[in-house]
């Protein structure tokens, strides 16, 4: 089996399960169901998925920022301004995973430490990464890291939002999205004011004011 064919087998177990997880969470049993559903037999599900359910569990994010990244892909984002290509990004994910929260939440428990003490990071940082690289981000230098760790903040706590929102078309969701998205914005402006100042208050140049 190749990768590729991998690969296309666990995004079919994964939307194989999904339905069920809500009933049974990532457990042996509903995978065992999303495989017989495939035809998939024991020895090919051990091959797909050594891990058994937990490891689709984690797959879920990858797979999410797939339909994310297809999704940003079909809208003129050169229309729109960074931070509004952040939003729908972040908008888009969650629109796709929306029949799916209660499988959200129990992944979620599942990449936590003690459960997993990377995973969970690594996957938010997958995912602001593309974010930012489908906003047109070029940065290089320190701005690259600040970038991405403002997002995963912004990111991570909009996931906990959304998965109580039961607001019609989770407007609730979307305005504590804009919100945080403009604080993140406001962090810039005001750290470049601060040195500024700095800047002015210990400048070697600055003229010493005397009396007249």
């Amino acid at each position: 089996m190749t990768d590729s064919d991998v690969f296309s087998q666990k995004d079919a177990l994964l939307e194989a399960i999904l339905p069920d997880v809500v009933f049974d969470g990532w457990s042996q049993s509903a995978l065992t169901h999303a495989a017989a559903q495939l035809g998939i037999d024991t020895a090919s599900l051990d091959a797909i998925l050594p891990s058994g359910a937990v490891e689709l569990a984690r797959w879920l994010d990858d797979w999410a920022d797939r339909r994310m990244i297809a999704a940003l892909e079909r809208h003129d984002l050169a229309t729109l301004r960074t931070h509004q290509r952040l939003i729908l990004g972040i908008r888009l994910r969650l629109e796709a995973l929306a029949p799916y929260r209660e499988a959200v939440r129990r992944a979620i428990v599942l990449n936590t430490p003690p459960f997993a003490l990377t995973k969970a990071p690594q996957a938010v940082y997958r995912t602001v990464d593309a974010l930012w690289y489908c906003a047109g981000d070029s940065a290089t230098d320190f701005n690259f890291y600040t970038k991405r760790a403002l997002l995963a903040a912004v990111y991570s706590a909009t996931v906990l939002y959304w998965l109580d929102d039961r607001t019609e078309d989770l407007n609730d969701t979307w305005d504590f999205l804009d919100r945080r998205i403009a604080d993140v914005l406001a962090i810039p402006k005001f750290t470049g004011t601060i040195k500024r100042r700095i800047r002015g208050l210990f400048s070697p140049f600055k003229p010493l004011k005397t009396e007249a």
